[in-house]
């Protein structure tokens, strides 16, 4: 079990200019209006994974408004307009990477895609080159406001986790994806302050990387990421 590092992603999120809040919220959109047509439907009590989506573009600063406007647009008749994609790649030193991305055009988010690939010594691969060894999780991130966090792993525990993993950051609770909101209220209701709650891609073949190459990686992770018409990234480095 292994992966990119959600904790340098927290960081990089929360030191998001004003000038990009735009291009954060537009990928949230993005996020909403993929939820709606694929979880079934715009209530989130009946959509766990839209409610998981509003949860964090909320926590990110996105205004009730362009919420509700995601939800209506893609309920909408021009919702067919964006449609998820899956790209498969390569990154350096023998890196795999799974790309989501949400697009009107996917002649030219798959170009941007190749390119940022590219620039950074990497390829796109085929079409389940890289994606087997990928399975969704919910992931939870409990950010350590304390030295032994034994309780809340417990509680963790006794809401019915798959797996815990304890960090310098925190914990990292990994659970099965309709169960990522029950536990993380759980994990609320026991004083845990959760950094992110989010559904993920997580590879079974983890990469590991010396100092000197996790740059290299981290620099196409970032770029990818900031591509307007990706909404996420996994990777199997261990960043």
């Amino acid at each position: 079990m292994s992966g990119h590092s959600k904790w340098s992603q927290i960081k990089r999120t929360k030191g998001v200019l004003d000038q990009k809040k735009g291009l954060l919220f537009s990928k949230y959109s993005k996020k909403i209006s993929i939820a709606v047509k694929e979880g079934g439907g715009g209530d989130p009590s009946a959509n766990f994974k839209l409610k998981t989506i509003i949860d964090s573009a909320k926590a990110q600063g996105m205004p009730n408004d362009n919420v509700e406007r995601a939800i209506k647009n893609a309920l909408g008749t021009g919702a067919a307009a964006v449609k998820e994609v899956i790209y498969e790649g390569y990154g350096p030193f023998g890196t795999a990477f799974l790309v989501e991305a949400a697009t009107d055009n996917s002649n030219r988010t798959f170009n941007n895609v190749r390119k940022i690939f590219s620039e950074h010594g990497g390829s796109v691969g085929a079409q389940g080159s890289v994606a087997w060894q990928f399975s969704t999780k919910g992931q939870i991130l409990v950010e350590r406001d304390r030295g032994d966090l034994s309780e809340l792993e417990l509680a963790a525990i006794d809401a019915g986790v798959d797996d815990v993993r304890e960090s310098e950051e925190g914990l990292e609770v990994y659970t099965k994806p309709m169960d990522l909101q029950k536990i993380k209220e759980a994990l609320i209701k026991a004083g845990a302050k959760i950094a992110r709650a989010e559904i993920i891609q997580e590879s079974s073949q983890g990469t590991d990387l010396t100092e000197e190459q996790k740059p290299k990686v981290d620099a196409l992770f970032a770029e990818l990421e900031n591509d307007e018409d990706v909404i996420a990234v996994h990777t199997s480095a261990n960043l």
